[in-house]
């Protein structure tokens, strides 16, 4: 009882805080969506934060580590380097949002584009590329809060109400919502993350190098990459991937419109992959519980960190890693709910009813929230296993923007316009669905292929399709483009 009291008590906190940063605003879409572009480097810093701390941190980190071992240290290359390149990457395209008034991923594919079409398109592959993370982060939360429970509420129950609770928030205060319940996510997961990562392997092999040599004497495999599979060039090539469409992702992307100048981002450069070595605390209660909850297989893998607490401390302090817990889902997953949202009314829903004013978008873009939500949570409850090939399909999805994304960012003479930009998305995406269901890979079409090369990520694949698809078609059409562009001239 006193578990479920705590877990309580954070929520309610959350609730408080969330409901309290949106009173006094005028919350028209731009305030809703990225928060009047006014947030400063510490809420920046929390909203992009609150995108790797998730229920990852406390499932999928240590539970890879428990499960595959060493190949989990692309999570932490990745994320080091996604937010190197965002130094370069993010001030162009926040100076150009500012000066359009754009607040979503979609929007600045229009306005670079000049196309409507390719805004929807965008807003479509964004939404599709979003709505699997929603659904993991409410499974995520219905696991932690059912286990730190001891069982007393379901899964099914917890997924319910952090539904509610994150509907009625994102409706009435938006980012600004995210950001101040990030506050206590990020500081006590820090305190929490910190204290297991180093109490556990002191608890049971009183010290680091002892619990290595422990795994070492039993599982030589886990400390070291594979040969084949998840090997070298899987891991440096998974992580390439990664950090190019790390800013894809449209709640990341909205995130970094909120900031009030690009100095936050540059600031951000280096907080950032400092922080991210939280993530070692993490892979540290995975090694730790890998020989203290033997037996999880396959996805129970996940729970790793949680069994392996539950059977240490006393039901206070379980209460509060479940706190702690359900925050890393909420946070995060107001953020997309709020972008998908956005998404829907800026870039499919204005375009169809040209008169709308933006009070009325702003409108339709809350009212697209609660829809979502329970369309993912229903996924949640009825989706089984499939949703983890949804999942692995999202993030190479929306990769799939980047190459049309940079070539956009060049200062003269973008080689790429708007017909190759949109049939190199949809190329890419097309080619990204076939390997995933037909589980392809290079190995799989070039067997006599050296292993390095068949192990690399397959999402190479879907990326060299879309660019050779976006410069060709590009070429073709780029006549057609000058002469719509000379007839529409007011010289002309």
């Amino acid at each position: 009882m006193s578990a479920m009291l705590i877990m309580l008590a954070f929520l309610i906190a959350a609730i408080f805080l969330a409901i309290q940063s949106g009173w006094g605003k005028k919350m028209n879409l731009e305030q809703w969506a990225v928060g009047g572009r006014g947030f400063g480097t510490v809420f920046v810093f929390l909203l992009l934060a609150g995108e790797f701390f998730t229920t990852f941190t406390f499932l999928g980190g240590s539970g890879m580590i428990y499960q595959v071992g060493s190949p989990a240290y692309y999570v932490l290359m990745y994320l080091t380097l996604a937010y190197v390149f965002s130094y370069y990457l993010l001030p162009p395209i926040w100076r150009y949002a500012k000066e359009h008034r754009i607040v979503s991923i979609s929007d600045f594919f229009r306005s670079k584009y000049e196309s409507s079409l390719l805004g929807m398109l965008v807003a479509v592959v964004g939404m599709v590329g979003s709505v699997p993370i929603v659904v993991l982060q409410l499974k995520g939360l219905g696991i932690i809060v059912s286990e730190t429970s001891y069982g007393m509420i379901s899964p099914t129950l917890a997924m319910w109400i952090g539904t509610i609770v994150v509907t009625v928030y994102v409706m009435i205060s938006g980012i600004h919502g995210a950001a101040r319940t990030a506050i206590i996510k990020d500081i006590t997961i820090v305190m929490i993350v910190v204290f297991l990562g180093i109490y556990l392997p002191y608890h049971y092999y009183d010290g680091f190098k002892p619990m290595f040599e422990a795994i070492q004497a039993t599982k030589p495999g886990h400390l070291t990459l594979p040969d084949k599979g998840q090997s070298l060039s899987w891991v440096i090539s998974t992580v390439l991937l990664t950090v190019v469409g790390f800013y894809m992702q449209p709640g990341l992307f909205a995130a970094a419109l909120s900031a009030k100048s690009v100095k936050v981002f540059r600031r951000n450069t280096i907080i950032m992959p400092l922080y991210t070595l939280m993530l070692v605390f993490v892979f540290l209660v995975g090694y730790t519980a890998i020989l203290q909850v033997p037996g999880l297989k396959g996805a129970e893998g996940d729970l790793a960190l949680l069994r392996l607490s539950i059977q240490t401390f006393d039901p206070w302090f379980i209460g509060v890693i479940g706190g702690v817990g359900l925050l890393t889902a909420l946070v995060p997953t107001s953020v997309f709910l709020l972008t998908i949202g956005t998404l829907f009314a800026k870039n499919i829903y204005q375009p169809l009813a040209k008169s709308s004013s933006e009070e009325h978008i702003a409108k339709v873009a809350k009212v697209t929230v609660p829809v979502v939500a329970l369309i993912s949570l229903y996924f949640v409850i009825n989706g089984g296993n499939a949703l983890y090939a949804l999942l692995l399909m999202s993030f190479s999805l929306i990769t799939q923007l980047f190459p049309a994304l940079l070539c956009s960012l060049l200062p003269n003479n973008n080689p790429v316009n708007k017909y190759g930009a949109a049939w190199g998305i949809l190329c890419g995406v097309a080619t990204v669905a076939y390997l995933t269901i037909s589980k392809t890979t290079i190995g799989t079409l070039f067997p006599d292929l050296p292993q390095a090369v068949k192990d690399l990520n397959t999402g190479f694949i879907a990326l060299f399709v879309n660019l050779l698809i976006t410069f060709v078609v590009s070429a073709l059409t780029r006549n057609s483009v000058a002469k719509k562009e000379t007839i529409s001239s007011p010289n002309y």
